[in-house]
């Protein structure tokens, strides 16, 4: 598995958490914060995957 997709995942995790904190709070910049940094989570997440794809294809 690539590093990016780990990453990836680590980032939407924090930015899941950050998200909520900023609703509970109602502090809507860590909000945005949080929203922010999920979706660089998952457009990371995605390009590890398609490393893993081209890897793999290679190897075939």
């Amino acid at each position: 598995m690539d590093p990016d997709r780990i990453k990836g995942a680590a980032h939407q995790a924090k930015g899941a958490v950050k998200e909520a904190a900023g609703k509970v709070t109602g502090d809507t910049k860590i909000e945005a914060e949080g929203k922010a940094e999920k979706a660089a989570g998952k457009v990371q997440n995605a390009v590890g995957g398609m490393k893993d794809s081209a890897r793999d294809a290679l190897k075939k």
